[in-house]
């Protein structure tokens, strides 16, 4: 099984969630389940097929996902489109606001490629702290075990 995380980050706020996420997913020693964390510039349409479970980790910019979060999905929609029916997703937002706007615009896109959300989302609008990283480990370590006793 894959766990694909795919993550932009300026700051390294969003990095450091992401890297949470992939840290306990590994953690887990699923023998099964292979994670792999990409930058959005480094990832593509192969990945996301080649995915059983995906987390989309932004920044909220102006109130949307960044930039090149926006990018990664348009480069992936259209080579994509059909092919992703039913994965398992979720989200973690690193945000400034309340992190709805880059939330939903997210949701908005992966609805047209039919894919499934899987987890709540994860928004952090405060400074990193132990317990939100803790949290984004939870949050690959579920991921990882679903997807090693076939829930996704």
């Amino acid at each position: 099984m894959h766990f694909l995380i795919v993550y932009h980050s300026q700051s390294g706020k969003t990095r450091l969630l992401a890297e949470a996420v992939a840290h306990g997913a590994e953690s887990m020693s699923c023998d099964s389940v292979v994670t792999l964390l990409k930058r959005t510039y480094d990832a593509g349409p192969a990945d996301m097929i080649w995915a059983d479970a995906m987390v989309f980790a932004t920044p909220e910019n102006f109130g949307y996902m960044s930039g090149a979060m926006k990018d990664f999905f348009d480069r992936i929609f259209y080579p994509c489109t059909g092919l992703l029916e039913g994965k398992a997703y979720t989200v973690v937002v690193g945000a400034g606001n309340d992190g709805t706007g880059a939330l939903e615009s997210i949701r908005r896109i992966v609805r047209g490629l039919s894919l499934k959300e899987i987890q709540n989302p994860i928004v952090v609008n405060a400074p990193l702290d132990k317990s939100t990283i803790e949290t984004c480990q939870e949050l690959g370590k579920t991921i990882a075990a679903g997807l090693e006793v076939g829930i996704y």
